[in-house]
């Protein structure tokens, strides 16, 4: 990891970075975002670019000086780009719609499920005639998009054989053969 972490970050147009006692806070037009940098890893600011360096060449130490910095680059992308995933409904009768931070799927169960997203997310559902339903999630924060998107796909994982369930759009599926008669 201690290559990723040597790398500069670039810090982008309209992105304010302060770092106070071990926090860097990250301010953009998207959002703000903080990150407490614990270990022996010190973040320095000049030119327009952030820079990590760690104190010593043991395992833990370059471990956490490419966590670090991999955190901080994707917060600094969050907050002037965002991140988006998009999940895709594969089956019969299988949809998606959504009241503001209110996503309510079908999914083949007896009832459907209902889940209220956090603030920072912004949920759009599309569904078009002949098309499977997407939801499509985005937030400047990529930990937590992420996980709402693992959690919706939890629900209802693809099956091997015909491929069903709640997916990852472009993720590619490992299928099985079904019974050879």
């Amino acid at each position: 990891m201690s290559r990723i972490g040597k790398n500069p970050i670039a810090i982008a147009e309209g992105v304010t970075v302060t770092i106070v006692d071990n926090v860097v806070t990250v301010k953009g037009k998207l959002g703000e975002l903080s990150q407490v940098i614990e270990g022996n890893v010190t973040v320095k600011q000049e030119d327009g670019l952030l820079t990590l360096e760690r104190a010593s060449e043991n395992k833990k130490d370059k471990a956490q000086h490419g966590l670090y910095r991999a955190l901080l680059s994707n917060m600094v992308e969050g907050v002037s780009k965002g991140f988006t995933k998009e999940l895709e409904l594969v089956g019969v009768g299988y949809r998606a719609s959504n009241q503001g931070q209110k996503l309510d799927l079908a999914l083949g169960f007896s009832h459907n499920i209902v889940i209220n997203l956090a603030p920072e997310v912004k949920v759009e559902t599309i569904s078009e005639k002949g098309k499977n339903p997407i939801i499509k999630l985005t937030s400047y924060d990529k930990q937590l998009v992420g996980q709402v998107a693992a959690k919706i796909r939890g629900f209802r994982k693809p099956e091997p054989y015909k491929g069903k369930g709640v997916k990852f759009v472009g993720e590619e599926l490992r299928r099985k053969a079904g019974k050879s008669a």
